[in-house]
């Protein structure tokens, strides 16, 4: 299992005339084996988009929030304020979780890691930077970077929201 590297044209931008600039992605699977894969593309990263399977949510949120928590504490993604979406796949499903349950129980284990991680002496802690404020309930809105929350459908082609994502935060 290794990093996925690509360089494409959004779907958005094939019908429009005139210069159509490509990106480049990089896709680093979640398996924690792969999570130290991250930190080297981190420094050249104009903007992540972290996916989490609305229908498998819940036995999987507490991992995926401490992957999270992770990224956005990162010292690369603070110092270089990069923008994360939090995509939601899945989401045509009759039976997945919303966008704004999976943002509010992300949170919610954020908080819980924010509270348990400072309990720690700081040179245990493997992170960078603390997020949130302090004496306050965590909210992506309090991340020094931006946070944005989409839904998306990589079956039925649903991805608008990540393509307007990547074009605003990829430049060409």
């Amino acid at each position: 299992m290794e990093p996925n590297e690509g360089t494409f044209v959004l779907h958005t931008e094939n019908t429009k005339k005139g210069k159509i600039n490509p990106v480049h992605l990089v896709d680093v699977p979640g398996h924690s084996r792969l999570r130290p894969k991250l930190e080297e593309f981190l420094p050249q990263a104009a903007a992540i988009v972290f996916v989490v399977d609305a229908l498998e949510f819940l036995p999987n949120c507490r991992a995926a929030s401490e992957y999270l928590y992770d990224i956005l504490t990162n010292a690369n993604v603070v110092k270089n304020k990069i923008s994360v979406l939090l995509c939601c796949n899945k989401t045509d499903k009759l039976t997945a979780h919303t966008k704004e349950f999976i943002r509010k129980q992300m949170e919610k284990e954020i908080e819980k890691l924010r509270a348990s991680r400072s309990a720690v002496s700081t040179a245990d802690i493997a992170n960078d930077f603390s997020i949130g404020i302090e004496g306050e309930v965590f909210s992506f809105s309090h991340c020094y970077n931006k946070v944005t929350v989409a839904e998306a459908s990589g079956l039925t082609g649903e991805t608008v929201q990540i393509q307007d994502f990547i074009r605003e935060y990829i430049k060409p």
